[in-house]
C-alpha cells in the first residue's frame, strides 16, 4: 500500500460525486474523499502568518538538479525562528497561488539530526495536495504562495508553522523541531485549468461531441439524435503522452456531466468553481462507468465517457435531480493529475 505523506492535514476544497444529481444541489457539494486523520498542522493554522526571511539555510550538498534527490546536510547553529525560504532554482511557469493544487517532488528532515522523516522521491510518485489552511503545514502555505512552477524551494520552517509544540510522533519529530524541507514544484491547477493534449477526431456521429478548448471554460458536450449505445465508451478528445491512471489511483480533475436524454448538465466541477478529487475505487461503487472510463487513459488528456445505466445509477437515480430511472450518462473529463 503506498506511504501516506505525514504533511496531509485535511483535505479540502473537493468535489466528488457522491450525489451526483442536479448541480445546484447542496449534495453535489459534499466531500466523499476518504480524509486521512488531521496532523498537528491543523492544529497551527490560526497562528498568524510568518515573517518570511532568506536564511539560515543548509547546504544542499548533492542532487542539485530540479526533480533529483537532493541530499541536505545538516543544519549548523540556530535556526530562524521565522520562516526561511529560498528559491533555489527558479521556474518559468505559473505562479502558486493559495487555494490550488501542487504537484511536487520533496524531501523533509529535521534541523538538528538531518534525519529525513519523509520524501516523495524514493516513492516515485509527486505529492498533489491543496495549499490551503488545514490543507497542509502552514509553511508550506506561505512558504510556496507565490513560487512558479519549475521551481525548486528550500524551506526552515519554526515548529509555529510546522507541526506545533506537540510534533508529530509518526514521523519521529519533537514539539521542538526546526523542519526543512527541499521542494520542487511539478505542476498547479486550479478551477481555471485544462488539460493541453493533441485533438483527436471524433468521427463516430453515434456518439456525443466534446469540445477542444483549452481555456479553462466548460467544453461543449452535444449529445447525437441518436439510441445510447450499449456498452461503456471512453474515447480521447485530447490525448497527452503522460502515464495511464492505475485503478489503485486517486485522480485529480475537471468534469462536466451531462444526460443523454435531455442534453442537460448533472454536474460540473466548471459551474462550482473548484476541482473534483476522487480515487478510482471508490468511484467504482458510485458510477462504475466513469471508474472504468478513466483506468488505462493517459494523465493530461481529456476522455469523453459513455456509461451506460448499468454502469450509471440503473434503477436508483439521486432523488431530486435530473438523473432518471434507466439514464445514460455522458461525461468529459480533463486528467490534471493522479495521487
Amino acid at each position: 500500500m503506498r506511504r501516506r505523506s505525514v504533511l496531509i492535514a485535511v483535505p479540502a476544497g473537493l468535489v466528488t460525486l457522491a450525489g451526483c444529481g442536479d448541480s445546484d444541489s447542496s449534495s453535489s457539494k459534499a466531500s466523499a474523499s476518504p480524509s486521512p486523520t488531521p496532523s498537528p498542522s491543523s492544529s497551527a493554522s490560526a497562528v498568524p502568518p510568518p515573517k518570511l526571511v532568506d536564511g539560515p539555510l543548509p547546504a544542499i550538498t548533492a542532487g542539485t538538479k530540479f526533480d533529483e534527490k537532493p541530499t541536505v546536510a545538516k543544519g549548523t547553529g540556530t535556526p530562524s525562528k521565522d520562516l526561511a525560504v529560498k528559491t533555489v532554482i527558479a521556474g518559468g511557469g505559473k505562479a502558486v497561488a493559495e487555494g490550488d493544487f501542487i504537484q511536487v517532488n520533496y524531501l523533509g528532515q529535521i534541523w538538528s539530526t538531518a534525519k529525513v522523516f519523509d520524501n516523495s522521491y524514493d516513492r516515485n510518485t509527486s505529492l498533489v495536495i491543496q495549499l490551503a489552511q488545514g490543507g497542509i503545514i502552514d509553511g508550506w502555505r506561505y512558504g510556496l504562495a507565490g513560487k512558479k512552477v519549475g521551481s525548486r524551494v528550500q524551506m526552515a520552517i519554526p515548529p509555529t508553522w510546522g507541526y506545533g509544540t506537540a510534533g508529530s510522533a509518526q514521523a519521529g519529530i519533537k514539539g521542538t523541531d526546526t523542519l526543512v524541507f527541499v521542494i520542487d514544484i511539478q505542476g498547479a491547477f486550479n478551477a481555471k485549468s485544462s488539460v493541453k493534449g493533441t485533438v483527436v477526431a471524433q468521427t463516430d456521429a453515434d456518439l456525443p461531441k466534446v469540445g477542444t478548448n483549452t481555456d479553462g471554460k466548460a467544453p461543449s458536450v452535444t449529445i447525437p439524435k441518436a439510441d445510447p449505445p450499449k456498452k461503456l465508451v471512453s474515447n480521447y478528445v485530447l490525448e497527452s503522452d503522460g502515464a495511464v491512471v492505475k485503478e489503485a489511483e486517486s485522480i485529480l480533475c475537471q468534469f462536466k456531466g451531462v444526460v443523454w436524454r435531455t442534453g442537460k448538465e448533472f454536474e460540473s466541477t466548471y459551474s462550482q468553481g473548484r476541482l473534483s478529487q476522487f480515487a478510482i475505487k471508490d468511484m467504482e461503487s458510485v458510477v462504475k462507468g466513469l471508474a472504468q472510463g478513466l483506468v488505462g487513459k493517459k494523465i493530461g488528456s481529456r476522455v469523453m465517457i459513455v456509461a451506460p445505466a448499468d454502469l450509471a445509477y440503473g434503477d436508483t437515480p439521486p432523488t431530486g435531480g435530473v438523473i432518471k430511472k434507466g439514464d445514460t450518462l455522458v461525461f468529459s473529463v480533463d486528467i490534471l493529475a493522479t495521487m
